[in-house]
């Protein structure tokens, strides 16, 4: 009995170790919102922690508008829910082919199921609701037009390219895997019970989420209720994939490039087709995969000698400021194609024939500027407004501006770019859209509104045209309208725009439960970012505007919430909302929001932050705080507020910010 009795004193230490345990875990009160939220411990890291770095989330340590809401709280799970299925969705397309063929007992494929959960992945069901950290505070906005086109389909861009060809048939899967799902339960830390399953997955079948069991083998009536709402799914974002005229034949799947060049030029073609052409129409990608590369840039490169030199001369800039190449030799090869490209357009114009082609190579020359180069090139080129004399002209003598506004057929894709340049072009300059009235007809007419810009640019026709409206104005404002007169024209274009607010519910995330992107919920969300980004620049013409009103500190404030939805990064589509940038940070103030969300979106865009569009946009937004917050001011003498119109006139600066 003397032996056996020290036996027990060892129970009171293992009850207490676990307290002391607990007592080491308290919840901390300093932690960022996002982590407190999720119930995860937080390193506190600075200006975000390792978990919202590695997850994607916006780590905030001042306390969010949702914090204090059970209701928005409870929306905030369900978005980090979906940030986190996408992320990992993103993971697994970008691991091993070995994920496409599985057999029993083989590797499980990662994503597909969760071998060993532990208690940093699956202790609490607040895990499994994660997504972008947003302040929902949208309920007081509506936020979109209702859609007055052709709906559009979700083109799975993170799909494998050997399975692409089963996109369009929904009824024939692609394979199926045999999945093994083993779960750990967890308590304290100390592993209790364990499950092991095997279940067949089809990859057509929407992944169950984590806390479901896999089913078994499904029965045939069971395969097709699956196929149905797959079907039902996809035809609500049905697309019109024959909306645009490329004025190059009927649309093809496949087209070859077989063009003779020397060996320095071919390396800048293949630059041109591998690396630039994939950044220049990235909404009109998402939405129609592949269509400009083979119906209208491709056909160009052989058939268009002047188009040729356009896309040489630009793939040369693109890798002079990419891969950070110096000397002659390249600035030759800019120099040498953009010479030829001027020569063969003055001859093409001379000639006075095949305008469409010459069009075509002029709109490039435009266009495709947005995409490479740095903002401190020096070297020389022709303005971008020059060139779209030039356009003008020829859209003139081909009429496309008549033929949008009488035909129902197939839109001319040079006339939607046009109007692209135009309205956002006219913006920067402070004058009236050259085709406003072509956009006013289109924006009255009930049968024949579309232009095609929400296909090609993300945001929806509508609003584009009232874009052009408020140009108007502002040129009308430079004239001489008296103020009575320009605030009856504020706010009756004020009202219009509210009305493509009517019957929609907000942003969300543009991605499905499977993680695939959603064109038409992306085309939403851009659209209702650059709606406020219109009513900004409304604002901006009444008399006695400035930044610091409450009218347009909270306008800042809604727009950097919609921007949230917006996906960021390489891949993201930042670089489509240039303008929106522009407009918005110009007149945020210095303890804005906005501005730390654009060092955010800087930090993830990377490198590509500092070329095209975006980084002069970039470059011209920090010269423009310097200014609003005081730090100096043009001239010298006492600092006060300048507009970004006037900055990038006193640096000399002539860019196409679009």
């Amino acid at each position: 009995m003397a032996v056996s009795q020290p036996k027990p004193k060892p129970a009171p230490k293992a009850n207490t170790t676990p307290k002391g345990k607990m007592q080491m875990h308290r919840r901390s009160r300093t932690g960022c919102y996002t982590c407190r939220l999720r119930r995860k411990k937080c390193d506190e890291g600075s200006p975000a922690c390792t978990a919202c770095k590695h997850l994607g989330l916006r780590c905030e340590y001042k306390r969010p508008m949702w914090w204090s809401n059970n209701d928005q709280r409870r929306m905030q799970k369900d978005n980090i829910k979906m940030i986190i299925k996408r992320k990992k969705l993103t993971e697994k397309t970008t691991s091993s082919a070995t994920n496409q063929v599985m057999t029993p007992g083989s590797e499980t494929p990662p994503g597909l199921s969760h071998s060993l959960p532990t208690s940093a992945t699956f202790s609490d069901p607040l895990d499994r609701t994660r997504s972008a950290s947003i302040d929902s505070q949208l309920s007081l906005f509506d936020f979109n037009a209702p859609p007055h086109i052709a709906d559009y389909t979700a083109y799975n861009a993170q799909m494998h390219t050997s399975h692409s060809q089963y996109a369009l048939y929904p009824d024939y899967s692609p394979y199926e895997v045999d999945v093994k799902t083993e779960r750990q339960m967890f308590v304290n830390d100390i592993p209790t019970r364990r499950e092991s399953t095997i279940s067949t997955f089809s990859t057509y079948h929407p992944p169950p989420p984590p806390e479901a069991m896999l089913p078994s083998f499904p029965v045939d009536n069971d395969w097709e209720g699956s196929y149905s709402e797959r079907r039902e799914s996809m035809a609500e974002e049905t697309l019109n994939t024959n909306l645009f005229d490329f004025s190059h034949g009927p649309p093809s799947s496949v087209r070859q490039v077989a063009i003779e060049l020397d060996e320095g030029d071919q390396r800048l073609l293949d630059h041109f087709i591998s690396d630039v052409l994939p950044t220049v129409f990235p909404i009109l990608e998402t939405n129609q995969h592949g269509s400009a590369r083979t119906d209208y840039v491709l056909p160009a490169l052989q058939s268009n000698k002047c188009y040729l030199h356009c896309c040489l001369s630009i793939a040369a800039q693109h890798c002079k400021a990419t891969m950070n190449i110096q000397g002659e030799q390249i600035d030759n090869d800019i120099m040498r194609h953009r010479y030829a490209t001027i020569s063969e357009l003055c001859e093409a114009l001379n000639r006075d024939t095949d305008h469409s082609s010459i069009l075509e190579a002029t709109l490039g020359m435009i266009f495709f500027q947005t995409s490479v180069g740095r903002y401190d090139d020096s070297l020389p080129d022709i303005p971008w407004h020059q060139h779209f004399q030039a356009a003008i002209s020829l859209v003139q003598k081909l009429e496309l501006n008549r033929m949008v506004s009488e035909s129902h057929d197939l839109i001319q894709f040079n006339m939607t770019l046009t109007a692209w340049i135009d309205i956002l072009g006219s913006t920067i300059q402070g004058r009236a859209p050259t085709f406003a009235h072509t956009y006013r007809e289109k924006h009255l007419s009930s049968t024949n509104s579309s232009l095609g810009l929400r296909e090609l640019m993300g945001c929806e026709d509508r609003v584009m045209y009232l874009i052009s409206e408020i140009a108007c104005l502002e040129a009308l404002k430079k004239d001489g309208m008296d103020d009575i007169q320009l605030c009856q024209h504020v706010h009756a274009l004020g009202d219009q725009i509210g009305l493509t607010e009517i019957g929609d519910p907000g942003p969300k995330i543009p991605y499905n439960a499977n993680g695939v992107l959603s064109p038409k919920q992306l085309s939403k969300n851009m659209t209702a970012a650059f709606r406020i980004a219109a009513r900004i620049y409304l604002c901006s013409l009444v008399p006695g505007f400035t930044p610091s009103q409450a009218s347009c500190v909270g306008l800042v404030s809604k727009l950097t919430q919609v921007l949230e939805f917006i996906p960021s990064g390489q891949l993201g589509f930042d670089r489509s909302l240039v303008w929106v940038y522009l407009i918005g940070g110009s007149v945020s103030t210095a303890d804005s929001p906005f501005r730390s969300f654009f060092e955010e979106r800087l930090t993830a865009l990377g490198d590509l932050a500092n070329f095209g569009s975006f980084g002069r946009v970039s470059c011209l937004l920090r010269e423009v705080w310097g200014h609003v917050d005081g730090r100096f001011s043009p001239g010298g003498g006492e600092a006060h507020y300048v507009s970004w119109r006037d900055v990038m006139q006193m640096k000399g600066w002539d860019f196409l910010l679009i």
